[in-house]
């Protein structure tokens, strides 16, 4: 059997109105410490998007928010500064809460022997 490794995950949200607390999942980040892993996966399902947020909302600023995920999770100075942090820390800045369009859920723990395998599951499950 292979070994498990303990992950953490959070799910990706577009909040287009932050008052009504109203949220569509686009994606989820995957931390595994183990294996070195940090990873987002996203996918903007527009139609249903606009059918649920109207056409109020810039795809452009949403896009490169989330782009701007996946240069954190990829480090060095494409990330800018908290790319350059250690990996525990850039997976704690992105999920941190904030009130923006794109937040993330609580953070979740697992276990998993392929992070990478777990988080197209998890994407599967949680976004499709």
């Amino acid at each position: 059997m292979p070994a498990m490794h303990l992950f953490e995950y959070a799910v990706l949200r577009v909040v287009p109105r932050v008052e009504r607390e109203e949220f569509l999942n686009v994606g989820v980040i995957l931390f595994c410490p183990a294996q070195g892993f940090l990873q987002v996966k996203f996918e903007v399902n527009e139609a249903r998007l606009q059918a649920f947020a109207g056409h109020q909302l810039d795809l452009g600023e949403l896009y490169e928010r989330l782009r701007s995920f996946e240069r954190i999770c990829r480090g060095w100075a494409e990330g800018g500064p908290i790319g350059q942090l250690a990996v525990a820390s850039r997976f704690r800045w992105l999920t941190a809460q904030r009130s923006t369009v794109v937040q993330t859920s609580p953070v979740h723990p697992g276990l998993s022997a392929d992070a990478s395998a777990t988080l197209g599951r998890l994407f599967t499950e949680l976004v499709e």
